[in-house]
């Protein structure tokens, strides 16, 4: 798949301010300053699309964004209408606690009861073991079913011996099971990308 378009439809703190139902919805969550912002870039083809900060904990929001995905079979081209939603960073340490719980109800909000979500797919940093709040929002996935697909960020940074040590220590410590999905992505490199697409034609067809 190959995303043609995309746009901020949304941003939103509660679910008053949510855009309507009706339409898909692939959810990404990770740690602030995990690249998060850079890798809907990267997949949307789209540089300034989701702000990237230098700043962890910058954003506050749930900011859904519209796009549509050409899809190619067998010479045939079809088009699909779904959400990218862009979930609050979370575990960053000068965030006030208040602040941080604040956080947490307002994805908790969307994670339970958004009926069009299909799948939140995390974020983890390929250089450094699955932190306690990485392995929490894991648990939390997994309890509601919206687990199974990982993406572990700045690849570039690893050679191929420690990407394959590093893949598989993610995949213990978050307790992944045979047949979930880790993939590597690189903003920089601009790798992974290809596979992350896929995976999510395959969520947006099923």
């Amino acid at each position: 798949m190959k995303i043609t378009s995309s746009k901020l439809e949304t941003v939103a703190v509660k679910p008053a301010q949510y855009p309507e139902t009706g339409v898909k919805e692939i959810a990404f969550a990770g740690r602030s300053n995990v690249g998060k912002s850079s890798l809907l870039n990267l997949i949307t083809a789209r540089k300034g699309l989701a702000r990237v900060s230098g700043s962890p904990g910058k954003t506050r929001t749930i900011n859904f964004y519209a796009c549509e995905g050409l899809i190619e079979k067998d010479e045939e081209k079809s088009s699909v209408a779904f959400r990218i939603v862009d979930l609050p960073g979370y575990g960053y340490a000068r965030v006030s606690k208040a602040e941080s719980e604040k956080w947490g109800e307002m994805m908790e909000s969307y994670l339970e009861n958004r009926e069009d979500l299909l799948k939140v797919i995390q974020l983890v940093d390929i250089r450094h073991k699955p932190s306690a709040q990485d392995v929490q929002m894991y648990e939390y996935l997994k309890y509601y079913g919206l687990d199974g697909i990982v993406v572990a960020t700045k690849a570039d940074k690893l050679s191929n011996n420690e990407r394959a040590k590093s893949i598989k220590e993610i995949k213990t410590t978050l307790g992944m099971k045979k047949g979930d999905i880790i993939i590597p992505c690189s903003a920089l490199k601009r790798t992974g990308d290809k596979e992350l697409l896929d995976t999510i034609e395959t969520l947006l067809e099923g």
